[in-house]
């Protein structure tokens, strides 16, 4: 059974999330209980709908004897609503994407990972332990991670795309048949690479650079699209768009003939993660659960049924090598995705990025 995540990636504008504590959650780390009694407490998970095993509550229940009510939050911005409000939110561990834990954690809003609750830590890659949102895996630890590139059909484009170029200027037979993402941090990330930018910058001409090359590509595109691309690649209706390479296997998986390629130029590396909140009167039990979600066998069931990578390199050996080979893209080496670009969230600079999102989609 394939299972369809919804939109896993969104971007980040701190200024209107009202993180207003200068408080590190990394500062000062307590240790938590190794002895205590988790049969007592019961967590509230908040995630991503179908994006986990459909029994996860209840097989982690048979495991630990705790109780778990999952929540699904539709966006990064969804749950990061509720927990910025300044209130308990009642929720324990957060799945949320790299740079969201960043801002999080500056916010004191998380508790420091108990390394000796989460021996399964082990199972990392060593690479997924060096990420630049957070050094060390200290208040995160990875769930999924990936790049974005250019999703296209082979038999409908004549020469296989290698730049980013080839979606931002298009060929004149692909004129009307490309998409880009919306998603604000994504959008700008095609432009900013094609003329050698960091996909993290700060610089202000940056962005007045990529926002007049997309007001350009706009006039070439078929749509802006996060989520229902992969089925125009279907159709045949789009032959080549912007995409996270989760997505783009889930085209793969309905026409072979759709193929992923990571420009010349270079992408991203985004990573989605588990955290705790600093808020949860149930820590240790929610450190069990994390410790649960990177088992081997866990992860190799994302990898398998979710079409996303996981860095748990114990995972990734028990994962079909028939699953891999219908989808190349699997087989990224983390040497070779760790070459991309870590997102990172850029604090006061981030409504920057809005704002040029923003003034591209109103254009005419």
């Amino acid at each position: 059974m394939r299972y369809k995540a919804v939109p896993l990636l969104a971007t980040l504008a701190v200024a209107t999330l009202a993180l207003t504590s200068c408080a590190s959650g990394a500062a000062s780390v307590k240790t938590l209980d190794p002895k205590a009694d988790i049969t007592k407490q019961k967590l509230v998970v908040s995630i991503w709908a179908d994006y986990y095993p459909k029994d996860l509550a209840a097989t982690f229940e048979k495991a630990t004897g705790v109780p778990v009510t999952i929540v699904n939050h539709a966006t990064n911005e969804d749950v990061m609503g509720k927990l910025t409000t300044g209130a308990d939110s009642g929720i324990d561990v957060a799945f949320v994407s790299g740079q969201y834990a960043q801002a999080l954690n500056e916010a004191g809003l998380l508790e420091p990972i108990d390394k000796a609750l989460v021996p399964n830590e082990k199972n990392l890659y060593p690479e997924a332990e060096k990420l630049a949102y957070d050094p060390g895996n200290k208040y995160s630890e990875p769930y999924t991670w990936g790049t974005t590139g250019l999703c296209y059909r082979s038999d409908l484009v004549p020469t296989a795309p290698t730049s980013w170029n080839d979606l931002l200027k298009p060929a004149p037979g692909l004129v009307g048949k490309t998409t880009m993402l919306s998603t604000e941090r994504w959008m700008a990330l095609p432009a900013l690479k094609a003329e050698g930018k960091s996909v993290n910058t700060t610089n202000p001409n940056d962005l007045a650079a990529a926002k007049k090359q997309l007001l350009e590509t706009k006039k070439t595109l078929l749509a802006f699209d996060d989520t229902t691309f992969y089925t125009k690649l279907v159709s045949g209706e789009a032959a080549m768009t912007e995409a996270w390479d989760g997505w783009c296997n889930y085209g793969i998986t309905d026409d072979p003939k759709i193929k992923f390629v990571v420009p010349s130029e270079g992408s991203d590396l985004w990573t989605d993660t588990m955290t705790v909140l600093k808020t949860s009167k149930n820590k240790e039990a929610a450190m069990a659960f994390v410790n649960y979600i990177m088992k081997p066998e866990i992860q190799a069931w994302v990898a398998t049924n979710i079409l996303y990578k996981v860095p748990n390199a114990a995972a990734m050996k028990l994962v079909d090598p028939a699953v891999i080979a219908a989808y190349p893209n699997l087989a990224m080496t983390p040497a070779e995705l760790t070459k991309q670009e870590v997102i990172v969230d850029r604090g006061e600079f981030s409504p920057e990025y809005t704002k040029l999102a923003t003034e591209v989609m109103a254009a005419g």
